[in-house]
C-alpha cells in the first residue's frame, strides 16, 4: 500500500488557508450524527466525527459512546470484528455473552463494576466484562466547530445508567471531542455512584488496533514490568519478543492469544505513554493517560487469521475480576455522590 502524506489545514485565527473560501463549516470537518439502517447494527445511532486533519472515527451512541472504525488518510487504525456493529444486548450480565455483540472497534468500554471473565460469588453473578458497552447513551450535546468565533473545537456529551434495582446505580457521562485540523482524539469520563450504597468500581479501556497499522513488524513500545497471564506463553514469557506485531498465527485460532499486564510507568507529571509505530507506513499512534487515574496497561494479541488484533488496554485494574480485586485489596469502591475522573488522548503522527 502506497504511503500517502497529507498536510494539515491551517486554523490559525490570523491567517487561515480556508479564509474566505468556506461558506459552511463541513468542508472542513465536523460532527454528522445519523442511523444505521441496514445489517447488524441496523437501527444503531452512529456520529462521524472528521477533524479535517485526515482522522476521522465513528461513535456510537447507543453502545456507551464508544468508537467503532477509525482512519487516518486511507488507513484503518482499528480492528473489527466479523459482525462490526451490533446493538447493545442486555442480557450480558451473565456467562460470556458479551462476545456475541463484540464489534471490536477502536475503544470498547469495559465495567463499570468489573473487568474479566465471568464469575459468581456471594456478592452476585458477573458476566465478561460487565455492562456498560451495551448501554445507550442520553446524548446531552453535540457541539460543532464555529469558524466566524474561531473555535474548531467539536464534540458529543453523553451520559449513560448502569443500574439495577437494591444494586448498584453508576452513571458514566463521556464527552468524546476532537480539533479542526488536528489528529487527535480525547476522551473525558466521569463515573458518579447515583445509588445510596458504596459501590465497587472497575474500568478498562479495551482499544483494538488491527491492519493495515498493525501488520508483521509493527513496534508496541511501552515501559513498565510485565506481567504474563500464563507463565508459559512463549511471547511474554522471559526472551519472547512481545515488541513486534507477528504473522497470523495458526495457534491464535479460536480462543487463542497472549496477554500481558504492564505496570505500566508514568513520566515526571505523572502520565503514562504506549505507542504503536508502523515504519512501513510512516504511522504512529499513541495513547497517554494518568497513571493516577489509570495505572495498568493490558495488552492483548490476538494473531488469529482474519482475526488479527492486538489491544492496548488503560485501566484501573488488569482484567482479573472483581473477586480477584476484592481478595487483594485493589478493588475501587466509589460512596453515594462520589465522582472519579478519567481522561485518554489518543494521538496520530
Amino acid at each position: 500500500m502506497n504511503k500517502k502524506i497529507s498536510k494539515k489545514v491551517s486554523m490559525s485565527p490570523d491567517s487561515p488557508a480556508w479564509s474566505g473560501k468556506v461558506s459552511n463549516s463541513h468542508q472542513l470537518g465536523g460532527i454528522e450524527t445519523s442511523v444505521l439502517d441496514n445489517g447488524n447494527g441496523r437501527g444503531t445511532r452512529i456520529a462521524w466525527f472528521d477533524t479535517g486533519s485526515g482522522l476521522r472515527f465513528k461513535v456510537l451512541p447507543d453502545r456507551a459512546m464508544d468508537i467503532a472504525d477509525a482512519f487516518f488518510n486511507q488507513h484503518s487504525l482499528a480492528w473489527l470484528s466479523h459482525s462490526a456493529v451490533t446493538p447493545g444486548n442486555p442480557a450480558v450480565n451473565r456467562d460470556s455473552l458479551w462476545l456475541d455483540n463484540f464489534s471490536g472497534g477502536l475503544l470498547v468500554t469495559c465495567g463499570l463494576t468489573h473487568v474479566g471473565d465471568p464469575e459468581k460469588d456471594q456478592y452476585g453473578e458477573r458476566g465478561l466484562h460487565d455492562r456498560i458497552s451495551h448501554l445507550p447513551a442520553r446524548i446531552e450535546s453535540v457541539i460543532q466547530p464555529d469558524l466566524r468565533n474561531d473555535n474548531y473545537d467539536m464534540s458529543i456529551t453523553g451520559t449513560m445508567l448502569q443500574s439495577t434495582v437494591f444494586g448498584p446505580n453508576l452513571e458514566l457521562k463521556r464527552t468524546i471531542s476532537g480539533r479542526l485540523g488536528v489528529s487527535e482524539i480525547k476522551i473525558h469520563d466521569e463515573v458518579t455512584n447515583l445509588g445510596n450504597q458504596t459501590a465497587p468500581h472497575m474500568l478498562l479501556y479495551h482499544m483494538n488496533f488491527g491492519w493495515p497499522l498493525i501488520d508483521e513488524g509493527t513496534k508496541l513500545i511501552w515501559n513498565g514490568k510485565v506481567y504474563p497471564r500464563d507463565a508459559d506463553d512463549p511471547i511474554f514469557s522471559e526472551g519472547g519478543d512481545c515488541e513486534t506485531c507477528k504473522s497470523p498465527l495458526d495457534k491464535h485460532s479460536g480462543g487463542g492469544s497472549s496477554v500481558a499486564f504492564i505496570d505500566i510507568d508514568a513520566d515526571k507529571n505523572g502520565y503514562c505513554r504506549s505507542d504503536i509505530s508502523n515504519p512501513k507506513l510512516g504511522l504512529r499512534v499513541s495513547l497517554h493517560f494518568k497513571k493516577e487515574q489509570l495505572p495498568w496497561l493490558t495488552n492483548w494479541q490476538h494473531w488469529g487469521r482474519n482475526e488479527y488484533v492486538t489491544g492496548m488496554e488503560p485501566g484501573t485494574h488488569p482484567p482479573k475480576g472483581q473477586a480477584a480485586a476484592r481478595k487483594d485489596g485493589t478493588l475501587l469502591f466509589l460512596e453515594p455522590g462520589e465522582t472519579k475522573y478519567y481522561d485518554i488522548l489518543l494521538k496520530v503522527e
